[in-house]
């Protein structure tokens, strides 16, 4: 049973194939076409068959109707000739010959079944009354048609003969009995039958062709998206790494674009994944390093003052704050990278918030004669992780700060709309090149790395703060110009979409 399922499953699975859906697209449109046609010509055929049939029959029924109104041989049935045409008729299309006079009797039957009968039937009444009618049975295999035995008579004639008046110096059909006929379609079947087994054999021989051609078109049109697939497992298994291409087909085109800049995109964050590692050995091994030789100055010294105790001490202690941080600012950027699911909403005011932050960042400014001040806009209520907004403020408030010239300023202004709301934190510092403004997120990029390592950053403090944004849904934007001064706009919407 098990595996009568997992064959059923494997069938359904192949019927979403692209070739298979366009193998049996081809093959539909080939075959229904080609049983159509082959329908409407044996039908076509049957229909002119029987029309023929009926017309060639009706035109020698009216012959022999004339010459029973001449014979006179509906009052009198002892005319060899007549007997004989009308046996003839019979043999000939291998039916029945039916004989009825103007009382509704039979009066000659080819088949000698229904003499002296009296017949009423539709099809009868309709012929006395000058209609003829034929009808094709398909399912019995004959035809079956009426015809009216009819003279044509003068007025005079016609009130001597029948008693009745109906006019005077006029001709009209007067309807003196009815022919009744039924005509075997035996040879029409045979035919059909022949027909139809050639018609079967030719749409069998059809059918192999639109087989064949649906296959071979199929894998055509699918052989470009096969070396598609074949590129793209080559790049995974890790055989090449060059951006591939199969112009084929303007899908192939797209596909293949989308496929290469997702390429591009690896090799960037390969590449940013190896600088990464290399900088967390660095940054981690520097303070470790220090903290080595510093402890090594002291260990070959014997009888070391208590004062180069205390200063080296001071140093280390320095150089384990240093370290600690770098390995707190990384577990922060490593939290930033998890799922949103972890982000604590909450209703927030921004405006307190941020007076909070620069409470606690004016005391470092002022060592510097450095001004931080806060323009309000409008009071701001926004649904934001708090933690993480802080990290954002902090982090920008104290680059500017850090990277500032002495006597400089800070301005933090908060604006919103009815959609986001936005932070702007400008400084008087030094500024950031422009060459360097497309890497000052990533991680452990420093724009002047003396002068970073002087002032203690660990070059994760943008790149914290951009992940924290963007997990937001918001954007960041940075103006800066060397000397003179930079300026980061982050804008965030007031409530948070998952």
């Amino acid at each position: 049973m098990p595996y009568h399922w997992n064959y059923v499953k494997s069938k359904i699975k192949s019927l979403r194939s692209l070739k298979v859906r366009l193998f049996l697209l081809l093959l539909l449109v080939g075959l229904i076409p080609s049983c159509y046609m082959q329908y409407g010509i044996l039908q076509n055929y049957e229909n002119r068959a029987v029309s023929v049939r009926t017309s060639e029959v009706q035109e020698q029924l009216k012959i022999i109707a004339n010459h029973l109104i001449t014979t006179n041989y509906l009052q009198d049935q002892s005319s060899p000739v007549i007997n004989a045409e009308l046996e003839q008729l019979s043999n000939l299309y291998g039916g029945r010959v039916l004989i009825i006079s103007g009382n509704l009797r039979v009066v000659k039957d080819t088949y000698s079944i229904s003499e002296g009968k009296t017949i009423i039937s539709e099809e009868v009444v309709k012929c006395f009354r000058g209609e003829s009618m034929s009808n094709y049975d398909r399912d019995l295999g004959y035809i079956e048609m009426t015809i009216p035995i009819s003279e044509t008579v003068d007025d005079g004639k016609t009130a001597k003969q029948t008693g009745v008046l109906s006019g005077f110096g006029k001709a009209e059909e007067v309807v003196r009995g009815a022919m009744l006929i039924s005509i075997s379609c035996d040879t029409i079947e045979k035919t059909m039958d022949i027909l139809r087994n050639k018609a079967n054999i030719l749409l069998l021989i059809m059918m192999s062709i639109i087989f064949g051609g649906a296959l071979l078109l199929v894998n055509f049109m699918v052989k470009p998206l096969d070396k598609v697939t074949a590129s793209i497992n080559e790049v995974a298994e890790g055989f090449s790494d060059k951006a591939i291409s199969v112009p084929d087909y303007a899908e192939t085109v797209h596909i293949i674009d989308a496929f290469n800049k997702l390429l591009g995109r690896m090799k960037v964050l390969d590449e940013s994944r190896q600088e990464f590692v290399s900088n967390v050995s660095h940054e981690l091994k520097t303070p470790l390093t220090s903290m080595k030789v510093l402890a090594d100055s002291l260990l070959v010294q014997e009888d070391a003052p208590v004062e180069l105790y205390r200063e080296f001490m001071e140093d280390i202690g320095a150089e384990i704050d240093r370290e600690n941080k770098i390995i707190t600012d990384l577990l922060s950027l490593v939290k930033m990278d998890k799922k949103v699911t972890e982000m604590n909403i909450t209703e927030v005011n921004m405006n307190e918030l941020t007076e909070v932050i620069l409470k606690r960042l004016r005391p470092i400014a002022r060592k510097r004669d450095i001004e931080v001040t806060f323009e309000s806009i409008r009071p701001v209520k926004a649904s934001v992780d708090e933690v993480k907004i802080s990290l954002v403020l902090s982090n920008l408030v104290e680059n500017a700060v850090k990277y500032n010239k002495e006597n400089g300023w800070v301005k933090v202004v908060l604006d919103a709309d009815h959609q986001f709301f936005t932070l702007t934190v400008s400084d008087s510092g030094v500024g950031i090149p422009e060459e360097a403004l497309d890497h000052i997120y990533e991680r452990f990029y420093r724009v002047d790395k003396s002068h970073s390592r002087e002032i203690g950053g660990t070059g994760l403090g943008l790149a914290i703060t951009r992940s924290a944004v963007l997990m937001h849904r918001g954007s960041i934007q940075v103006e800066s110009k060397p000397e003179e001064g930079t300026s980061f706009i982050v804008k965030i919407p007031l409530t948070y979409k998952m």
